[in-house]
This record gives C-alpha cells, sequence and structure tokens, in this order.
C-alpha cells in the first residue's frame, strides 16, 4: 500500500511504481490509472512526481509537449522536401526531353546542309572534269 510511505521521503515512495508523490503534502498514494494525469484535488501538477522524484508533471507535460511540437514540426519538413524535389524531378524530366527535341533538330539542319554541300561539291567537281574533258 502506498499510503504507508506518506511522510517520509519521494524515493521511499516511488520504488513502487504504482504510487504517486505529491511534494507540497509529502502524501504516497496510489498512482490513478484511471486518468492519465492526476486530478488537481487528488495533488497539484507541479507538486506531483511519478518515477522520478526530480521530475514533476507539469515540466514532463512541457517537455513532452516540445518533443512532440518538434517532431511534427521535422515530419511537415521532411514531407515538404520530399514534395519539392519530386517537383523538381519532373521539371528536370520534362527539360532534357525539350533539349533533346532541340538537339535532333540542330543535327537535321546540319545534316541537310552537308548534303546540300556534298551536292554542291559535286556539281562542282563534275562541272570541271567536263570543262577539262576528263569524263
Amino acid at each position: 500500500d502506498c499510503r504507508q510511505y506518506t511522510n517520509r521521503s519521494c524515493e521511499e515512495c516511488l520504488k513502487n511504481v504504482t504510487c504517486l508523490w505529491c511534494a507540497s503534502s509529502r502524501r504516497c498514494m496510489e498512482y490513478p490509472v484511471r486518468r492519465i494525469l492526476p486530478p488537481a484535488e487528488l495533488c497539484e501538477l507541479r507538486s506531483a512526481r511519478w518515477g522520478v522524484c526530480w521530475v514533476n508533471f507539469e515540466a514532463l507535460i512541457i517537455a513532452m509537449s516540445v518533443v512532440g511540437g518538434s517532431l511534427l514540426i521535422a515530419l511537415g519538413v521532411c514531407c515538404c522536401c520530399c514534395c519539392c524535389k519530386k517537383k523538381s524531378k519532373k521539371q528536370v524530366s520534362v527539360g532534357p526531353d525539350k533539349d533533346d527535341e532541340r538537339a535532333a533538330r540542330e543535327r537535321e539542319k546540319r545534316r541537310v546542309r552537308q548534303e546540300e554541300r556534298r551536292a554542291e561539291m559535286k556539281s562542282r567537281h563534275d562541272e570541271i572534269r567536263r570543262k577539262y574533258g576528263t569524263v
């Protein structure tokens, strides 16, 4: 029974994990397991200790809120980063297709110009051959 540790020390009370120490009244009592937090009429949160004597419920709630909020913010930032990467990958994948098309058009233009130059050179050579009768 936790009540036997009343008016003793917090450490003695909390050796039993089912006990709750109230520092303001120096009472040791059963932890109200049906409720997450001990009710104010039982013990104020700043005076309630459970598990360890150096952390009160008020500080525990604040610390858990800060850690939970930080995790939610970190999760949100990670989701945003992932979405941005996906968008940039989509834009990058669209970009090279246009670049590939432009490069293919340029290659085709060069090939056509080269064919025209070859035909022009061939006609000049044929004309020279005819002029000098080597054909």
